[in-house]
């Protein structure tokens, strides 16, 4: 199975540890995985001109870094976002490779998504959770899980070993 993980971290944080015990899981189960860096990518927000429907034929009128991360979402079995917690929601770099996806309407091949989020406190997920939640039952795509961490947590082998066990169960 192709897995695309989309990490949505600016820098090296806490996202990157959940990102890497994932990997292993999933590649130890034999998927094959490719994680895109987004936070670190110049992806612009989407400008709601509509070009890529009307004119467009599903692309972008910018150019920029998100024709990286577009074989993702077309061609990924499962796609996995990562993202810390800035401020209640995931953060912006990765809030602009989602709204870009709107030039496809939504993955085109994944029957799964998972989403992995990171924080210093406990209970600020919901507002990306329920962003989350939205997006898939508006693009008919399984949940195959949320994974959370916070604190301490974040460097936890405990937590690690509950991400690497979740990536192999896909």
């Amino acid at each position: 199975m192709k897995i695309a993980v989309l990490n949505g971290s600016p820098r090296k944080e806490n996202t990157d540890a959940m990102v890497q015990a994932f990997c292993e899981g999933a590649q130890a189960a034999g998927h094959e995985v490719e994680v895109y860096h987004v936070g670190r990518m110049k992806i612009n927000g989407c400008l709601g001109c509509g070009y890529c429907h009307d004119k467009g034929e599903g692309n972008c009128i910018q150019k920029d870094d998100l024709e990286k991360i577009m074989p993702a979402y077309k061609e990924a079995d499962i796609i996995v976002f990562a993202s810390p917690i800035y401020y209640f929601t995931m953060t912006a770099q990765m809030q602009a490779a989602i709204q870009r996806m709107y030039c496809i309407w939504k993955p085109l091949k994944a029957q799964k998504c998972a989403l992995l989020l990171s924080s210093g406190s406990p209970n600020v997920y919901d507002g990306a959770i329920a962003q989350f939640k939205a997006m898939m039952g508006f693009s008919k795509i399984d949940i195959a899980g949320i994974i959370t961490a916070h604190g301490e947590e974040n460097k936890s082998e405990a937590k690690m070993n509950e991400i690497r066990e979740f990536a192999k169960s896909l």
